[in-house]
């Protein structure tokens, strides 16, 4: 009985801490890291107080020493539940959380502020705003402009409409980089399976030519053209998976290239035509050349003919070649607001 008490005691004990494990907001701005002067908490707890009384929206900012073994996501998000910020029923407010340790910040949104304030509009406002001066150490500069950025954008529409059109231009611009590079990239590996691709087909034609002139005995030729086979399948690799792997990536469909790697058998399948046509050129080659007759051998080698087509100094040789390769104003006071956990996070 003892035991069960002691046990409920600490389950008891350890519930109680994890639910404060989150300050108590009591003004719109928390400096607990102790970052900025005393007149930049009033100057800037006085200018959310305003913005809340002019829109009722809420935006708040905390400051911390450090996250312990939470994650910045995890605790903006608790600490903006926790003391209700933003409207009941509106679920409009903001919240900015700085761990000076950590060297992290997040903008932290209510659902009602997700449609203007998108993770997107949060991540940029964190990238080109704020890291910018929390690298110089400028940290109160790059927490009071990313604060003038969201009561702008919540106050004009317009304003934030121009900002996603730029956010939109901006993504275009790195998906255009990302693709060109990426082409690149891959070009190098179609041209190199191209490359060892077009010198195993050459040698399976050989093959083939050899077998219905006579000169290569089938049963020889059956054990050259599996060697070939997994050369030419090789290429193919290297020539249609990045083909695949690029048409993906530019219409942002997976599933065509995912059937590639899920079901290799594919390639072996490609395969089967490869060979057909093989064979249909060595032999239109054989009665083009009118100097041979069609004649099979199952195990005969003509020495002579194999050393001068598939020796290392022949010219269609397997494998010859080289390539190179808070303070005055109002306190704060939550509403009852909540955040799902949209908005973003960024570090520095």
């Amino acid at each position: 009985m003892l035991k069960k008490t002691i046990l409920l005691f600490l389950l008891v004990t350890f519930y109680s801490n994890a639910q404060e494990q989150y300050y108590e907001l009591r003004d719109f701005v928390t400096d607990s890291a102790i970052i900025f002067t005393p007149d930049q908490v009033v100057d800037l707890n006085q200018r959310l107080v305003d913005f809340e009384d002019a829109t009722t929206n809420q935006l708040v900012v905390v400051t911390i020493k450090e996250l312990g073994f939470d994650t910045i996501k995890s605790y903006a998000n608790g600490l903006f539940n926790q003391n209700g910020i933003g409207q009941k029923g509106k679920d409009n407010g903001l919240l900015i959380l700085f761990s000076e340790l950590d060297r992290e910040v997040r903008i932290e949104v209510g659902y009602g502020l997700e449609p203007y304030i998108t993770d997107a509009v949060a991540s940029r406002i964190i990238r080109n705003t704020m890291i910018p001066n929390f690298k110089e150490e400028k940290y109160f500069a790059g927490i009071d402009k990313a604060t003038d950025q969201l009561i702008t954008f919540l106050n004009d529409p317009e304003a934030l409409d121009e900002f996603k059109k730029e956010i939109a231009d901006e993504n275009s611009r790195e998906r255009l980089y990302m693709i060109i590079f990426l082409g690149v990239f891959l070009s190098i590996f179609v041209g190199v399976g191209g490359f060892f691709f077009y010198r195993s087909y050459r040698n399976i034609i050989e093959v083939f030519r050899g077998i219905f002139m006579g000169k290569l005995g089938v049963l020889p030729g059956f054990f050259m053209l599996l060697g070939g086979s997994l050369s030419t399948l090789f290429g193919m690799v290297f020539m249609v998976v990045p083909l695949f792997v690029g048409y993906s990536v530019y219409t942002a469909d997976q599933d065509i290239a995912m059937q590639i790697f899920d079901n290799p058998k594919i390639l072996l399948w490609l395969l089967l035509p490869f060979f057909g046509i093989a064979a249909i050129i060595a032999f239109i080659k054989l009665k083009l050349s009118g100097k041979e007759d069609l004649r099979i051998s199952w195990l005969k080698n003509d020495k002579t003919y194999y050393r001068k087509t598939f020796s290392s100094s022949g010219s269609h040789s397997f494998g010859s070649g080289s390539s190179s390769s808070g303070g005055g104003g109002s306190s704060f006071s939550g509403g009852g607001g909540s955040s799902g956990g949209g908005g973003s996070s960024g570090s520095w």
